[in-house]
């Protein structure tokens, strides 16, 4: 009981938002050593020196690793356009088959025309 009969603390009103123009007023008026702007700057890798050969050996890896990625890429969408094709091969061999076995059911030979009505 004692829990429920304290009193609610009220708390002030928040403030209104800060409008376009003060941010970048407060953006302009920031020295670029402002740890907003510094934080998110790349940073070395673990493991990397920092030295400009191993930032080059970096950028030629991450380029070989995007070669390689539209490679695959578009094996795989070549791949996907050969499965396409052979799906609708198929599908229309399955299509001929069905009216092969309808028709030799019938007693018709295969590859005859259906008679009609």
């Amino acid at each position: 009981m004692g829990s429920k009969a304290k009193k609610r603390v009220v708390l002030p009103t928040r403030p209104a938002p800060p409008t376009v123009e003060q941010i970048l007023e407060d953006v302009r008026g920031a020295p670029s050593e402002d740890p907003v702007f510094t934080a998110l700057a790349l940073e070395d890798p673990p493991g990397l020196s920092g030295r400009a050969e191993d930032a080059e050996a970096q950028r030629e890896h991450l380029y070989q690793q995007s070669r390689a990625y539209v490679a695959l890429n578009q094996r795989l969408r070549q791949a996907g356009d050969g499965l396409r094709q052979r799906r609708a091969d198929l599908w229309r061999a399955g299509q001929e088959l069905e009216q092969d076995v309808s028709h030799l059911t019938r007693g018709a030979p295969p590859g005859a025309v259906a008679p009609s009505g």
